[in-house]
């Protein structure tokens, strides 16, 4: 699974709250600085090429919808993000966190009881 940029990414997200969506809705939802309706489109349709959104065809118009999951796309993700920052080392990710006081102990028991309990 390729690696999306930021603007790919935005509407990815768009398009899995919405779960499908014309250019023009997906449009309304991009809060900053609005792209043109054919950069958008264009955008649009490289997610397509690159396999992760598809089309139902109305007339002249499309409607897009998400075929690559949300949590397919964070899971593949998150893995290459651990790999590459953190030596494949989910405890270094986790020391990271708790180092830059992101994660609290409160937070880390509530982790431990999840895998305790899955034990």
């Amino acid at each position: 699974m390729q690696k999306l940029t930021n603007k790919e990414e935005e509407i990815m997200h768009i398009l899995w709250k919405l779960k499908k969506a014309f250019v023009k809705e997906v449009q309304a939802e991009i809060t900053d600085e609005q792209p043109h309706y054919n950069t958008l489109s264009t955008i649009i349709r490289n997610l397509e090429d690159k396999g992760f959104v598809a089309h139902q065809a109305f007339g002249n118009t499309h409607q897009y919808f998400p075929v690559v999951t949300l949590e397919a796309y964070r899971k593949q993700f998150m893995s290459t993000a651990i790999e590459n920052y953190f030596n494949s080392s989910y405890k270094n990710m986790v020391s990271f966190f708790a180092e830059e006081e992101k994660i609290s102990a409160k937070e880390l028991r509530e982790i431990l009881d999840i895998i305790e309990k899955k034990q």
